[in-house]
């Protein structure tokens, strides 16, 4: 079982936060944008992984588990 983040663009209105509370796997682009660096959450980052999908006021950011053959969305 992993962890990956998974951002909606279309959704985001580039609010920041998520890269303010987890800038070890969330940068900016020049428009202030998310860019997800990595594909996995590292478990050491869970929590803050968890804590920034939570502080988006547009729903854009995901916490997905993946399990073998499915994937399950978390908040």
């Amino acid at each position: 079982m992993t962890r990956q983040l998974s951002l909606d663009p279309t959704a985001c209105d580039g609010h920041a936060l998520c890269a303010d509370l987890l800038p070890e796997l969330i940068e900016l682009d020049e428009w202030g944008y998310p860019i997800l660096l990595a594909d996995e959450v590292p478990a050491g980052l869970d929590a803050h992984a968890r804590r920034a999908v939570q502080a988006c006021p547009t729903l854009a950011l995901r916490l997905v588990t993946m399990h073998r053959d499915r994937r399950t969305d978390h908040q």
